[in-house]
């Protein structure tokens, strides 16, 4: 067992720098292959004929990434060692006919993304984010991160019941951001903007995939600044740890008995069902590639799966102060408490006991706590990518995290340690 990790406040930092330059799912995996990148990897297009060298790869899908490292004296049938997560979080996105307004306001068309907490999007600056489709077939990311936009409330004074009654939003007709003043709203105006902010010539753009962020930073909380409090923390928290992970055992030089992985998906938060997310064929089709291009036979790739382990890795709940019996009573995670384990015997999370075993002793080896997650027995259970990547590759999946609060918020707090203990877990993990 390593002496327990002394807190490195640096990888918060960058954890931080991480979430602000990752407003969307594409951002967020330019973030990533930017740090393998200087690890040594180097992304491979998946049109291309694959060679079996050694070393870190990477393929970029729209807002995936699935990276891995090949060690000195892999075999084909050497089995993988998956850290998954997912890019994407609830938010207010774009609809194709973006130009709107009324009565003197300028508005944009939104579309609700996920399942957001749709007040913390009420009365917030936000900006604008994605990824713009060109005529020549190429892509550009755009990034506004200024304060453009902003959802008003309406006044306590034209809504008396909202203290008494609570808070209640039509998703149509109330989340229209405003964006100006004027009566004369035309057709292409955003996009229009966006060419510019994007240094584009005009009609350049034919296609995009845009969303809203809160353009606060993320920053410490709290009298000792121990608390978190930022956007996106679900889950670019743990592709962040994952992407940290997979760089550190790469860059060891220690000898791997696994082939270590990265695969962060997009549209968890809508049923993963799309070729970028868990329920699509990109993770099995780059980890079938990896074995044939190093001289394997489908038994080989059998073999490899066989012996393959995923740690799914998303945030969870922590004990609310003014909520814990909304919680199970004999399960309470607690901030810095370490990474949670997460357990639903109807397979909403895919732990099982051997998967418990092998989490233990990566913590173990780390020597990082842990803590154990169920939901109340009166609670519906959320998911993960965990269950569809274990029913979908037949590969053995535990489901883990960072415990945080303010779930699917605009803004999300954990402890300002954890982000830190997770990923020495994965190290461990990842390193066998």
């Amino acid at each position: 067992m390593r002496t327990p990790p002394r807190f490195d406040r640096g990888h918060t930092d960058d954890l931080m720098t991480f979430l602000a330059s990752s407003p969307s799912p594409y951002h967020a995996v330019a973030s990533a292959a930017e740090r393998l990148e200087k690890a040594g990897f180097r992304q491979v297009s998946e049109t291309d004929a694959w060679d079996g060298t050694l070393g870190g790869k990477y393929v970029l899908r729209g807002g995936a990434i699935i990276a891995w490292y090949v060690p000195e004296g892999a075999e084909p049938h050497t089995a993988f060692r998956i850290v998954g997560a997912h890019t994407d979080s609830p938010n207010l996105r774009v609809k194709p006919r973006p130009d709107s307004g009324a009565h003197g306001w300028r508005q944009i068309a939104v579309e609700i993304y996920g399942g957001p907490l749709l007040n913390s999007w009420l009365d917030r600056d936000l900006g604008i984010a994605g990824r713009l489709s060109l005529r020549d077939g190429t892509s550009r990311l755009v990034n506004v991160d200024r304060p453009l936009l902003r959802v008003p409330q309406l006044a306590i004074h034209l809504d008396r019941s909202v203290t008494s009654e609570g808070l209640k939003l039509d998703k149509q007709r109330h989340l229209q951001p405003v964006w100006g003043l004027g009566d004369d709203v035309r057709d292409g105006d955003l996009i229009a903007f966006l060419e510019e902010e994007a240094g584009l010539p005009a009609g350049e753009v034919t296609g995009w995939d845009l969303m809203t962020h809160s353009v606060e930073p993320p920053t410490y909380l709290g009298r000792d600044k121990e608390l978190l409090a930022g956007p996106r923390m679900d889950n670019l928290l743990s592709v962040h740890a994952g992407t940290a992970a997979l760089a550190s055992v790469a860059t060891s030089g220690d000898a791997l008995p696994y082939i270590p992985v990265l695969a962060a998906f997009d549209h968890e938060e809508n049923g993963s069902q799309s070729d970028t997310g868990a329920d699509g064929p990109l993770l099995g089709g780059v980890l079938e590639r990896s074995v044939f291009s190093r001289g394997g036979s489908h038994e080989d790739r059998a073999r490899a799966f066989a012996g393959t382990v995923c740690l799914s890795s998303d945030t969870g709940h922590a004990v609310h102060p003014n909520y814990a019996e909304r919680h199970d009573p004999t399960h309470h995670p607690r901030a810095d408490g370490g990474p949670i384990l997460k357990v639903n015997v109807n397979n909403r999370y895919a732990t099982d006991g051997s998967g418990r075993a092998v989490f233990a002793a990566a913590c173990e080896k780390a020597g990082v706590p842990f803590q154990n997650f169920v939901s109340n027995n009166s609670m519906p259970c959320g998911t993960t990518i965990g269950p569809i990547t274990a029913a979908r590759h037949g590969i053995r999946t535990v489901d883990i995290g960072v415990a945080i609060l303010s779930m699917h918020s605009a803004r999300e707090l954990c402890g300002a340690k954890d982000p830190y203990l997770l990923a020495n877990a994965l190290v461990a993990f990842l390193e066998g």
